[in-house]
C-alpha cells in the first residue's frame, strides 16, 4: 500500500545511476487508488449529499470549517477529509481566506516525533487548531479502523493537511505490522511542517505512508515556500520555514512524475508554478479533471534528443522534468537557468545513493536493487519508440549494441522473477490479497508487460515456431497473471473494466504472440492454390477473432501506442491482411485501420 520511489544504482562497479519517478509515477496512477481517493472527496464535498459527515465549525482561533467522513468498502476503508474555505495567498482579494503560516513548536500530541537526535518539531498553527477540535470524534475512529483493515486516508487541501496529521497521530498508534496498510493521499495540500517534522518522518520510516498530487496550476501547495529554495541545493536546504516530506506526484499538461528528494520537491513546486503552460494557475484546481486527463499520457516525446553517449540518470531526470511541464528554456521571470535545475537533481540523486547504499536491510532489497535492469528497459522502449520502430521490434532485430545489451538486462530480471514465483508458489495464500501482496503483483505484473513480449520476439525467430501460448510461454509468466487476475477479483473488479488509458506499455504481455501468429496466417491466405479451402477458412477465422481481440483492446485503451508506427509488426500484418481481404469486407477494426483513425489513437 506504501509508495517509494527508488534510485536504481549498480551495486557492483562504476554503473550508471538510474531514476525511476516515471516508473513509479505510472504504477500511482494506473492504479486505482487516486482515482477511489478522489471520489470519496467529492463524495463529501457534495452539498447535503451526506448528512453524517462530521465538521468543524469556524472559530476564532482558526476560521476555516473542515469535514471528515469514512467510506467503508468491503476490502478497505477510506477516510476523506475537505475543507470548505477557499485558501489563496493572493492577500489583495478580499473576501478570500489566508491560512496563516505560523508554525507551533512540539505540540504535545505529537511529541513522540522527538528523540535525542530530533528535539523540536514545527506544524502550522491554524492545521494543528482543526485537528485538536476535531480530537475526539478522531479518536473514535481510529479506535474504530485503527488495526483491522487497510485504509487510505485522504484529503484536498487544508483537508488534507488534517488527513496528514491524522495519519502521523494513527501511524504511532497502531502496531508495526499494520503500518504498511496505511496510505495517505492529499491532494492539493499546503505543507504542514519544518525541517524537524521532516526528519522525523524519516527517522520513523513513515516517508513512504504519505503520497501528495500537486498540480502545476495549484498555487496552495506553493503557499509556505520560500522564494529562493528553487535556485540551489544549498538554498533550498538553508532556507527557514516549511519542508515537504513523503512522495510528489507532480502533474501538468506535459504529464507526471514522482519525486521524494525534500530538497528537489521544494525547487521543483517553485519551478513547475512559473513554468506551467496552457492553463491559468488558480486556487481551485479540479483534480477529479487531472486524474482523467493524465490517463492518456504516454512518455515519449523528448527521448530523441538525446545522443546515444547520454548517460541514464541525466535522461530521466530530463524526462521528468519534462513530464511535469518543465522545459529546456531560460525563464527570465524565476531566473531559473534549466541547465542548473539539471545539475542540482543530478547531484541530489548521486548525495541520496551514497547516503542510502547497503542501508537497505529489510528483504525487499533484492527488488531494489534488481530495479536497475527495469530502468535500462524503461530507457531503450523509450529511445526505440522516440526512433520509430518500437521496442519489440527493435528487439526483434537486433540491429545495434543497445539491442543485444538487452539481452542482459531481459535475463537477468527473468531470473529474479522466476525466483520470486517458486518462492512465492511455496507459501500458503491466503483468502483476497493484502496490500503488500499488491505492491509486489505490481512489480511482477509490470514486468511481465515489459519482458514477455522479448521472449516472444526471440520465440518466432526461430523458424516454423507457432503457437508461442501454448508451446513456449514460461510457467512463471502464467502465474504471474493468474495471480494479478485474482488480485483484480479481490478487489471485486471485473477483468474487462479498466481505466480508460493508453500506457506506455501494452496490457497484455502476449500481444506479440497473437501479431505473429496473425501474420503466419495472412501468409498462409497470400500463396493461394498450395493451401486448402479448409486451411483458408480456418485462417479467415482465427483472422476474424483476432481482429476482435485488437479492437478490444483499442476501445479499453490497453495496447501501446507503439503498435502503429511504420516499422511495426503489426503495421507489417495489417499490410499484408489487406491485400488478401474482399474489398468489399468491413469490419471494426478494417474500419479503423483503413480510416487510419489510428492516427489519433493515445
Amino acid at each position: 500500500m506504501m509508495f517509494q520511489p527508488y534510485h536504481s544504482p549498480s551495486p557492483h562497479g562504476p554503473h550508471p545511476l538510474f531514476t525511476s519517478g516515471l516508473e513509479l509515477a505510472d504504477l500511482v496512477v494506473t492504479s486505482d487508488l487516486l482515482h477511489r481517493s478522489w471520489a470519496a472527496i467529492s463524495n463529501l464535498y457534495g452539498d447535503g449529499s451526506y448528512c453524517d459527515s462530521r465538521r468543524t465549525e469556524p472559530t476564532a482561533a482558526s476560521p476555516f470549517c473542515v469535514r471528515y467522513k469514512a467510506y467503508q468498502q468491503p476490502n478497505y476503508t477510506i477516510i476523506a477529509f475537505v475543507s470548505s474555505s477557499s485558501l489563496t495567498n493572493h492577500h489583495e482579494q478580499a473576501g478570500r481566506l489566508v491560512l496563516s503560516p505560523t508554525l507551533q513548536q512540539n505540540h504535545p500530541l505529537f511529541e513522540f516525533l522527538c528523540t535525542k537526535h530530533n528535539l523540536s518539531f514545527s506544524l502550522n498553527k491554524e492545521a494543528i487548531t482543526i485537528f485538536i477540535s476535531l480530537f475526539d470524534e478522531l479518536s473514535l475512529l481510529h479506535h474504530q479502523f485503527g488495526n483491522s483493515t487497510p485504509l487510505i486516508i485522504t484529503g484536498h487541501s487544508l483537508g488534507g493537511s488534517i488527513a496528514a496529521l491524522f495519519t502521523l497521530w494513527m501511524l504511532e498508534n497502531i502496531p508495526s505490522s499494520t503500518i504498511n496498510r496505511r496510505l495517505c493521499i492529499t491532494f492539493g495540500s499546503p505543507l504542514i511542517g519544518d525541517n524537524g517534522l521532516q526528519r522525523a518522518i524519516l527517522n520513523c520510516s513513515w516517508n513512504s505512508n504519505f503520497l501528495h498530487v500537486v498540480s502545476n496550476h495549484d498555487i496552495i501547495p506553493r503557499l509556505f515556500i520560500s522564494p529562493q529554495s528553487h535556485l540551489t541545493a544549498s538554498s533550498a536546504s538553508q532556507a527557514i520555514g516549511y519542508k515537504p516530506f513523503g512522495t510528489f506526484l507532480m502533474c501538468s499538461q506535459s504529464g507526471y512524475a514522482c519525486f521524494d528528494d525534500p530538497e528537489t520537491v521544494m525547487q521543483l513546486m517553485a519551478t513547475m508554478g512559473s513554468e506551467s503552460e496552457g492553463w491559468q494557475i488558480v486556487n481551485d484546481v479540479d483534480y477529479g479533471e487531472i486524474l482523467e486527463y493524465l490517463k492518456g499520457r504516454v512518455f515519449c516525446r523528448g527521448v530523441s534528443e538525446f545522443r546515444e553517449s547520454t548517460h541514464a540518470l541525466q535522461a530521466g531526470i530530463f524526462l521528468q522534468l519534462e513530464a511535469i511541464g518543465v522545459y529546456k528554456t531560460q525563464n527570465r521571470q524565476q531566473n531559473i537557468d534549466y541547465n542548473t535545475l539539471m545539475a542540482v537533481m543530478e547531484k541530489r540523486e548521486r548525495a541520496n545513493y551514497l547516503k542510502h547504499k547497503g542501508s537497505v536491510t529489510d528483504p525487499s532489497k533484492k527488488l531494489h536493487a534488481i530495479k536497475i535492469n527495469m530502468a535500462q528497459l524503461e530507457w531503450y522502449t523509450k529511445v526505440s519508440k522516440a526512433l520509430g520502430v518500437g521496442y519489440y521490434d527493435s528487439y526483434k532485430r537486433k540491429q545495434f549494441q543497445r539491442d543485444m545489451d538487452v539481452v542482459k538486462y531481459k535475463n537477468n530480471l527473468t531470473n529474479y522473477w522466476k525466483d520470486m514465483v517458486r518462492e512465492a508458489e511455496r507459501k500458503p495464500h491466503k483468502q483476497g490479497v493484502s496490500f503488500r501482496t499488491t505492491r509486489w503483483l505490481y512489480g511482477g505484473t509490470n514486468y511481465r508487460r515489459l519482458v514477455e513480449p522479448l521472449d516472444i520476439a526471440d520465440y518466432y525467430k526461430i523458424q516454423g515456431q507457432k503457437e508461442y501460448k501454448t508451446q513456449g510461454r514460461s510457467h512463471h509468466y502464467i502465474l504471474l497473471e493468474r495471480w494479478q487476475e485474482d488480485e483484480r477479483a479481490a478487489r471485486n473488479q471485473n477483468a474487462k473494466t479498466r481505466n480508460m488509458a493508453s500506457t506506455s506499455l501494452t496490457e497484455d504481455s502476449c500481444f506479440w504472440a497473437h501479431v505473429e501468429e496473425a501474420i503466419i496466417l495472412s501468409k498462409l491466405l497470400k500463396i493461394g492454390e498450395e493451401v486448402s479451402p479448409a486451411e483458408k477458412e480456418s485462417s479467415r477465422e482465427n483472422l476474424r477473432k483476432f481482429e476482435t481481440y485488437v479492437m478490444d483492446l483499442i476501445k479499453n485503451y490497453a495496447v501501446s501506442t507503439e503498435i502503429f508506427l511504420e516499422q511495426s509488426s503489426f503495421m507489417q500484418w495489417w499490410r499484408d491482411y489487406e491485400i488478401v481481404i474482399e474489398p468489399s469486407y468491413s469490419s471494426g477494426l478494417t474500419d479503423f485501420m483503413k480510416n487510419h483513425r489510428y492516427r489519433q489513437y493515445a
